[in-house]
């Protein structure tokens, strides 16, 4: 029991205007105030016994322990007892909601309980201190008014003790509140606050639900109809709408946006209760779907430090598909395995392994994770990007140190040194994995401490073994839908900043080359798959008609079997040995011309003449002699001569290289040649006169702008019509 000199010394009914008047000053949350009063508040009747006991366990973890030297008030280490109804999701929702806030105001609470005298002067255990100042709390939210008790409630005897202290003291209570907010020059306690809080809180109000779609027990176009006869409407965007309206989400394909103030309509829907919509933070979502783009239907997945069940089942249903086996680490005690199996058959997932060890313990070349060829890396960090803390808490299954963190604004250096090493350690190890070839790191932290820096370090430290590839920052995997999203992925890091549409998240992806000894062809795969069943209906051993042409162009000549398949052999036949006859009689024709110079000397002396010493005439016949040693590129001629035949089918010819003797140009001595011929090598490309016979090579001379062609050339220089060209 609780004795105090006291606390039977204030009576309600003397002190009721006293304390409206202090009441009428304050009110909690900073949203309304004397001058807004025409607007409609719902009146606060207070929580249930067990929402108190919870809280106060909560509050007892997560408060802000003070210098010896600074210790007004005494906390016990022991936590109350609690009931078995403590595990339903409402009420541990209202008890986190209720010690989160409890913890913001924690120093300005302490004052009011030192200043009113409630201590030291009263006799209390200290295990009850926490759930004393959890109610003082909620007391001042409610304006000091009684709360209203329903007939069905259990009553728990701590909480009616303390209730009853408080309501003694609730004058002196309201007194001390006042000279708090008029110490800090504040409307209410909710502008004593830090800056930063006070914008995480508004944003926290304002942030749109993601939930993602299981498609194991429902299809994307069933959910839709569903919300559409419940009056729900399809939006591209749900920010700044009042209605009943939802949206799909840009980056994951089955995740659908709900504007905050559904939540409470949402939760009571057959939908959301029977596992068919799930509500998550999308950080955790864009993390599953980068896993999905890089793996195949048979890879493994090892998923660490997940946090929420949520995102292993949205893992375990993007790969129900596949053949893939999820594997979850990091499950201490084996006696959650059946309430985990439940959830997850009920949630109809069905390839969820769950491993006992810690992550770190486990071996790098276990023999169980030999197809895991992705590991997701969900670390524990500060998570400050993230406006909602109780929700990001309840689904998530993170640490409540979170919420001591964002009451205070920020994370301690040397936490933060310890997070972010303790993150370079489990992402170093998941490095070491053999047989993964990618590793994706997500978090929701606004720290580059935690996030670059991890990666980077990483990377620049890891184990290159001879026979295995080093690992490498890759692009993101998922779309970047906006000019911004672009730039802050411009260093291949995926980023989110808080917004007032989504929490901040930080992803990263690691991908190495596949070992080329485990490179898997089309036909392998194809095989594969059918024998597991994939390809039920499809025939793998009938090709396409495009391959049978390919295969067809492969092969060699065909049989001559038909008389039009003969006659076209031969034609070609004759007409290549017709021209390398004539090649070879032109080349000798030129060989004895140019052993005979003085029957052309008259010739090429007037052709040489005209022509420049510093800039000699290059001559298309010229590059057949050189080398090719410039940047141009010769013209290529295609030798495998192809006809095409009627009803649009292609023979294959079997390609022929034609190599013609090099042309010598008549000069008057050999020494001649080695003069006339340019030290730089060029390629000309062979060009049709404009005008003339079709098919005839243009003369050296005629190839010159404004010249005309000369009639006393010899004839060996005229070239005999080219089919082919």
């Amino acid at each position: 029991m609780l004795n105090s000199a006291s606390e039977l010394e204030f009576s309600d009914e003397n002190n009721v205007e006293e304390i409206s008047q202090f009441a009428s000053l304050e009110v909690s949350g900073g949203t309304v105030s004397t001058q807004r009063s025409s607007i409609i508040v719902p009146e606060k009747t207070g929580y249930p016994d067990s929402v108190y006991v919870l809280a106060a366990n909560i509050f007892q973890g997560i408060r802000v322990e003070k210098s010896s030297d600074k210790i007004l008030i005494k906390y016990g280490n022991e936590p109350l007892p609690s009931l078995p109804e403590f595990e339903d999701e409402s009420v541990q929702r209202l008890s986190y909601e209720l010690a989160f806030s409890t913890l913001k105001y924690q120093d300005i609470l302490e004052t009011m309980l030192i200043d009113s005298y409630i201590f030291p002067s009263t006799t209390i255990p200290d295990h009850l201190s926490s759930l004393i100042i959890v109610m003082l709390y909620d007391f001042q939210d409610r304006k000091f008014q009684n709360r209203v008790l329903s007939d069905n409630e259990e009553s728990i005897l701590e909480v009616q003790e303390v209730e009853n202290l408080l309501n003694s003291f609730k004058t002196k209570l309201a007194a001390a509140l006042a000279r708090c907010r008029i110490k800090h020059d504040a409307l209410s306690i909710y502008h004593i606050l830090p800056e930063i809080v006070r914008k995480q809180e508004l944003r926290a109000s304002t942030l749109p639900l993601y939930a993602w779609i299981n498609t194991c027990k429902i299809s994307p176009e069933e959910v839709f109809i569903n919300l559409k006869k419940r009056g729900y409407n399809e939006v591209k965007s749900v920010c700044h709408i009042d209605d009943k309206v939802f949206a799909v989400d840009q980056h994951c394909y089955d995740v659908l946006i709900f504007p905050s103030h559904l939540k409470k309509d949402l939760i009571n829907i057959d939908l959301f209760k029977d596992y068919k919509l799930i509500f998550q933070d999308k950080s955790r979502s864009l993390a599953v779907h980068s896993v999905k783009s890089l793996i195949n239907l048979d890879d493994d997945v090892l998923m660490v430090n997940t946090g929420s069940w949520y995102t292993v089942a949205h893992m375990s249903v993007l790969t129900n598909d596949n053949n893939s086996k999820i594997f979850v680490c990091g499950v201490n005690s084996q006696e959650k395995d059946p309430d985990l199996n439940n959830l997850f058959t009920k949630m109809g997932c069905k390839n969820i392994e769950i491993l006992h060890e810690t992550f770190t313990d486990i071996e790098s070349k276990d023999q169980r994770l030999q197809k895991v060829k992705v590991i997701l890396l969900l670390p524990r960090c500060s998570d400050l990007g993230v406006s909602n803390p109780i929700e990001f808490i309840l689904n998530e299954h993170e640490d409540t140190d979170l919420l001591k963190d964002l009451s205070q604004g920020g994370t301690s250096e040397d936490k933060l040194q310890v997070l972010a090493q303790h993150q370079y350690e489990q992402l170093a190890h998941a490095m070491k994995f053999v047989k993964a070839q990618a590793v994706v790191y997500c978090t929701c932290s606004v720290y580059p401490e935690e996030n670059e820096a991890v990666v980077k370090k990483a990377l620049e430290f890891q184990n290159q073994g001879a026979k295995i590839q080093p690992y490498r920052l890759s692009p993101p995997v998922l779309p970047l839908c906006s000019l911004k999203e672009i730039h802050l992925a411009k260093d291949k890091f995926f980023r989110m900043e808080q917004s007032e549409t989504t929490n901040g998240c930080f992803l990263s992806i690691l991908t190495r080359e596949r070992d080329p000894s485990e490179t898997v062809s089309v036909k392998d795969v194809l095989a594969r798959a059918a024998a597991k069943g994939l390809l039920d209906g499809i025939e793998l051993g009938k090709s396409s008609k495009r391959e049978k042409k390919r295969k067809k162009s492969k092969t060699s000549l065909p049989k001559p079997s038909a008389n039009d398949n003969n006659g076209i052999q031969m034609k070609i036949a004759e007409f290549l040995n017709r021209e390398t006859k004539t090649s070879t009689n032109r080349s000798e024709a030129l060989i004895t011309k140019a052993l005979n110079p003085q029957k052309n000397a008259s010739q090429v002396g007037a052709t040489t003449q005209t022509r420049k010493p510093s800039k000699p005439t290059i001559n298309p016949l010229t590059p057949t002699l050189t080398k090719n040693t410039c940047h141009c590129k010769p013209c290529e001629r295609h030798t495998n001569f192809t006809r095409p035949r009627p009803e649009d089918k292609m023979i294959a010819l079997k390609p022929i290289e034609i190599v013609l003797p090099p042309v010598m140009l008549p000069f008057q001595s050999p020494q001649g040649i080695r003069s006339q011929v340019p030290n730089q090598h060029f390629y000309y490309r062979w060009v049709r006169p404009k005008t003339g016979v079709p098919g005839y090579l243009p003369t050296p001379s005629a190839s010159r702008r404004g010249e005309k062609p000369k009639e006393n050339l010899p004839s060996s220089l005229v070239r005999r019509p080219r089919p082919w060209l």
